[in-house]
């Protein structure tokens, strides 16, 4: 392990915004903070919004900054990388994000029902084998988790650059008869991008450079708890080499 990311680890440590847990603290355990992060960690009663695999954290850190009059939390299990969002939090003095670093196979640990307003997927692993089709973070799987902790007029945001990811995501929405606001597939091509769909992480950065368009997904789950698998037909004609690496 480089010395960089030692250091980094260490900083982390003294970051007041940065959630840190052990393993037996989350496992089949629910964390300290469930159902209190309004009241102990941020201080008000404003909506949250959680960004999942948020990597450097540059939506949680722009998002919060643009608006104080919602909390920010983003998620990862990538400690040296999350640094650079809970640096930039702890510097310029934001106090309406924060970030957790854990699993997000484990976000159930950390949040009550209805605690969540919203949930942001920026650019996350498409997982383009069909067996492991049930990590996509937009899969019934996963689903059935932000069920469990989304408010009932809850959004979920997907930005990818991942066609396969993007029609799949089509796919789980008209399957269960979800409420899809809105399905982009190229959100700078057509002119869709707002000042919010804007903030480029730096994925998306090298995937713009690469030339493929941005897709955008936002949808509800309603008052839907239970999402059965299903098998997916365009699975079985993916090239698993035909989209990028996240490595």
């Amino acid at each position: 392990m480089g010395k960089d990311k030692l250091r980094r680890f260490a900083e982390n440590l003294t970051f007041d915004c940065l959630v840190q847990p052990e393993f037996d603290e989350i496992f089949d355990s629910d964390h300290r903070l469930k159902g209190r992060w309004r009241e102990e960690f941020f201080h008000n009663d404003n909506p949250i919004t959680l960004e999942l695999g948020c990597g450097r954290g540059e939506y949680t850190v722009a998002l919060a900054s643009r608006n104080p009059s919602r909390n920010y939390i983003g998620v990862d299990i990538k400690g040296a990388r999350m640094w650079r969002g809970a640096k930039t939090v702890t510097e310029q003095g934001i106090t309406n994000a924060g970030f957790i670093r854990t699993r997000i196979e484990f976000i159930c640990s950390f949040f009550a029902e209805g605690e969540v307003d919203e949930i942001w997927i920026t650019f996350p692993d498409p997982q383009l084998k069909t067996r492991r089709a049930k990590k996509r973070l937009t899969s019934p799987l996963f689903l059935e988790r932000y069920a469990r902790m989304l408010s009932p007029t809850g959004t979920i945001n997907l930005k990818t650059d991942s066609q396969h990811l993007f029609e799949y995501t089509s796919a789980v929405i008209e399957h269960y008869g979800l409420k899809c606001e809105v399905s982009n597939n190229d959100i700078y091509g057509s002119g869709f991008a707002d000042e919010t769909l804007s903030v480029k992480t730096a994925y998306e950065q090298m995937f713009l450079e690469r030339g493929l368009p941005i897709t955008y997904t936002r949808f509800s789950l309603g008052s839907r708890k239970e999402f059965p698998p299903f098998d997916w037909d365009g699975d079985d004609v993916v090239d698993k080499d035909s989209e990028p690496s996240r490595k």
